[in-house]
């Protein structure tokens, strides 16, 4: 991926956003890497942000066991080191339907498009893995702790809206968006 990015930032010029596997890890031969190596490495080969998924939903919920932030996150340590502008998160949550907002703990709201069953309610779980796996974390409060931590922006990309064609998830997009300081970048749906 390094080589496509050296390559696409020779002769692209816009700002590059690259985005997965931004965590630490330890190579076949024992060597340690934190996220923030991997994430230099990325910047000098002419990424201008860096984009944090799943591990952000990680994030937030040792978070939310806590109530602390580490200051060793992989969002705090770029931000920290690049600047809030750099770190970049992606959300992917879905609709998850209630009949009342006394049905969940999550951040809910009275929707214009009922659930299945006619609920007039819902809150946006967010997921990992490509979206296969659900977490406990809604999308609001993954939103307002990364903002905390130190994210920059948030890339909203609501799965229920995906390959749908339809438009925008907008009353996800202004709920984000009324939510955190930061700018909102809206994706899916159109």
């Amino acid at each position: 991926m390094l080589e496509v990015l050296q390559k696409t930032s020779e002769n692209v010029f816009v700002p590059l956003t690259i985005g997965g596997g931004i965590r630490e890890y330890t190579d076949s031969e024992g060597k340690y890497y934190s996220a923030l190596d991997v994430a230099s490495e990325y910047f000098r080969s002419g990424a201008d942000k860096i984009s944090i998924g799943s591990d952000a939903v990680y994030i937030v919920e040792e978070y939310l066991k806590t109530g602390k932030a580490t200051g060793k996150s992989s969002i705090e340590e770029i931000s920290r080191v690049y600047g809030n502008q750099a770190v970049v998160i992606s959300i992917d949550p879905h609709r998850v339907y209630v009949q009342s907002p006394d049905d969940t703990t999550h951040n809910s709201i009275k929707t214009k498009f009922p659930g299945p069953d006619g609920e007039q309610y819902c809150w946006y779980q967010c997921t990992v893995k490509g979206g296969r796996e659900g977490r406990d974390v809604d999308a609001m409060q993954l939103a307002k702790i990364c903002e905390k931590l130190g994210a920059g922006e948030i890339l909203l990309n609501c799965i229920d809206k995906d390959g749908t064609n339809s438009g925008f998830d907008i009353e996800l997009v202004k709920r984000i968006s009324e939510g955190v300081s930061i700018p909102v970048i809206a994706s899916s749906g159109v």
